[in-house]
């Protein structure tokens, strides 16, 4: 009878243990004992895409923040692949075709919301955007919810952070040439006029590259429409987001006045160049202002600089910017599971309105949406970011939202090449509309 007891107890502890244990093959992850199949039903694992913002491109940061999400909910499961902006469109169109895109995806409203969720890919996130988190991001910009939100009312991307592009001068050159009496220091902004006045001043002093426009591709094109855009305060687009329309009065008038600028020697153009190039010949003196500028660059650049690199908003005729900005955050693709979906939608939250909201901006170099967060990097080792926040209330229209954004991108550097190649602003833009609008 002993033997035979001994046997049933082996028998059981046996069946037991294998009941218990975690098979680890492309299906089942083990997750502080839960598993996605044949284990905890409430389990549930999902896939993160991000492209590279800030740092949310490292996985050693975002493990650490993974680490903490599942100290909050064990339950669910997250895997991460890093995009790059080189490669990672073709990546998420690719997966989409075939059926295997990501469940959450970490970018701005330019893919989220114009590209994939105007065509249909997306989960609506209305649920998330509730009253006391619209009042919140409101108060930081009224132009960001609308950013999120396509025009059937769906909102396809909750936002984290966002910034507005400046540019950047060399305030001890302003300094030498007497230009600084064009700029105002304590608002960090200038009028059309005094801008012109400053470049011409500093031609006089004999430097040779004042600024340069440059279009050599579509990278940090943002500093170059705001340039042109400001001037005269011209619109890029029309209020629905519908129509192209910088071949206006004051659209010309702006990028006239730039052509006639290189004319005069107060400013220089280069064809062959990007904005990483432009921000190389700033950082080593040969530019004295950079027009793709922002707290991430400021940081970037910052061993290479010897000088003040003094941030400015781009001059406008009337002293109020309408500078561009980046928003950024997450959507969800629509893979038809629910409890994917369920589950996504609680990491997003997470990330963005939990009290690990403020570490997981801290993270992307940007700046909060969400006004409640106040500054993320007060008293760290990136406090100079916070010299940034007074362009804040700047941010303009969100018009990358535009349709077929990406292409038109392609048509205004091209547009600048040729407005600088034949001297005409009026025939360039004309035809710029055109395209971008076909």
């Amino acid at each position: 009878m002993k033997k035979v007891l001994a046997l049933l107890l082996s028998l059981a502890m046996v069946a037991s243990l294998a009941a218990c244990s975690v098979q680890k093959n492309g299906n089942t992850t083990d997750n502080g004992g839960a598993t996605n199949e044949g284990g905890d039903a409430t389990a549930t694992e999902i896939t993160l895409w991000t492209y590279p913002i800030g740092n949310w491109g490292k996985a050693e940061v975002v493990d650490e923040i993974l680490a903490k999400f599942n100290e909050e909910h064990p339950e669910i499961t997250v895997k991460v692949e890093y995009l790059d902006y080189t490669n990672g469109d073709g990546q998420v169109n690719t997966a989409l075709e075939g059926g295997t895109a990501p469940d959450v995806i970490m970018e701005g409203p330019e893919r989220l919301v114009a590209n994939w969720g105007a065509s249909g890919k997306m989960v609506d996130l209305s649920d998330l955007w509730t009253d006391e988190v619209k009042a919140d991001i409101a108060a930081t910009s009224a132009k960001i919810e609308g950013a999120c939100q396509w025009t059937d009312g769906a909102y396809y991307e909750m936002p984290l952070c966002m910034t507005t592009h400046c540019m950047a001068i060399n305030y001890e050159a302003f300094e030498a040439a007497g230009a600084l009496q064009y700029i105002d220091e304590e608002t960090h902004t200038w009028t059309t006029e005094n801008f012109i006045k400053a470049c011409e001043a500093l031609r006089d002093a004999g430097y040779a590259v004042p600024g340069i426009i440059y279009c050599g591709g579509t990278g940090g094109d943002q500093g170059t429409r705001a340039l042109v855009r400001n001037l005269y305060g011209a619109q890029f687009t029309n209020a629905e987001h519908t129509e192209y329309t910088m071949n206006s009065e004051a659209g010309i008038k702006g990028l006239q006045t730039l052509i006639d600028m290189v004319a005069d020697g107060s400013m220089t153009y280069d064809a062959g160049i990007v904005a990483s190039d432009e921000l190389t010949l700033f950082a080593n003196q040969t530019a004295c202002m950079s027009f793709c500028w922002n707290a991430s660059n400021a940081s970037n650049y910052a061993s290479q600089i010897t000088f003040t690199a003094f941030p400015m908003a781009f001059p406008s005729d009337d002293g109020v910017p309408e500078l561009d900005g980046g928003i950024w955050g997450f959507g969800i693709f629509d893979n038809g599971d629910q409890a994917r979906i369920d589950a996504s939608k609680t990491f997003i939250d997470w990330v963005c309105n939990s009290d690990e909201a403020a570490n997981n901006v801290y993270n992307t170099t940007f700046f909060p949406v969400r006004s409640s967060l106040g500054d993320v990097y007060a008293g760290t080792d990136k406090a100079s970011f916070s010299d940034f926040l007074i362009f804040m209330p700047y941010l303009g229209d969100y018009y990358a939202v535009t349709p077929k954004w990406s292409e038109q991108r392609t048509a205004w550097f091209e547009m600048l090449q040729s407005a600088f190649s034949n001297g005409d602003a009026a025939a360039a833009l004309a035809e710029y509309d055109a395209t971008a609008n076909a």
